[in-house]
């Protein structure tokens, strides 16, 4: 027996048919879904279980695999650079997050009550983590194959987006690019604290001006978000800072 209660176990097996995978290990994919927090406030009531961090850590390798796979395979014209842009962009945070909404894996997390009162559910930090651990799960469970059949028709439908130019997988160059012509100058990254899920939070500006606020589990990471939410600002949107509608950025 796992231990798994009943209402959990329907829970688990509601998933299994979303992603179309049954798990001969069911407990590998509640383990996935254990929040940090969730096994923590169990830990405070004498039950041990495992939370997602380390299946998390593994899922990283098993998505750029995967990711890399389908590059290798499916795109022998794609070169290396091209591969290697493509493999950070489907893996990242927020492609990840985005998948994981389509699974609406946000229903099936098991999270404290903390953080289900902050909006864990929808925080994409948690669910492209949770996405990571996933993948991990059925890669134990099933083996890469498996991993390949359950989660390689969408990331293969991202790769086919950021190679066809559909989305921008490199704001940061991107951002560059349109500030140099447009303002002769580059945009200036400041890392101005930690927020409450221990992320790193960055400030872009432009001429003097906050254009947007990034966060991210590294500095890295969180310069990447507040670049694209700059370029979508300032570029796809055609809007300005507050100081730009002044005339203070022209």
């Amino acid at each position: 027996m796992d231990g798994l209660s009943d209402r959990r176990r329907v829970l688990l097996e509601e998933f299994e048919r979303v992603i179309g995978y049954k798990f001969n290990d069911i407990t590998l994919l509640y383990n996935a879904l254990c929040h940090s927090s969730y096994a923590y406030e169990l830990s405070q009531l004498g039950r041990q279980i495992r939370n997602n961090e380390r299946l998390e850590f593994l899922g990283d390798a098993v998505v750029e695999l995967v990711v890399c796979d389908i590059l290798y395979r499916d795109y022998p014209d794609a070169t290396e650079g091209d591969m290697a842009k493509v493999k950070g962009a489907v893996a990242s945070e927020e492609v990840l997050a985005e998948i994981a909404k389509s699974y609406n894996v946000g229903k099936y997390l098991f999270l404290g009550k903390g953080e289900e009162k902050t909006g864990g559910r929808s925080r994409s930090s948690i669910l492209a983590d949770a996405m990571e651990a996933i993948a991990a799960a059925v890669y134990i469970d099933g083996g890469l194959e498996a991993v390949k059949r359950t989660f390689g028709p969408v990331f293969k439908r991202y790769v086919e987006i950021f190679l066809s130019g559909q989305k921008i997988f490199d704001y940061k160059t991107a951002l560059q690019e349109f500030t140099q012509d447009k303002y002769r100058e580059l945009p200036e990254y400041r890392v101005v604290g930690m927020d409450e899920d221990n992320r790193y939070v960055v400030e872009l500006y432009v001429h003097g001006n906050l254009v947007a606020t990034g966060t991210g589990t590294s500095k890295k990471d969180a310069e990447k978000d507040a670049a694209r939410k700059a370029f979508e600002r300032l570029v796809e949107r055609g809007e300005s800072s507050d100081e730009d509608e002044h005339g203070h950025c022209g």
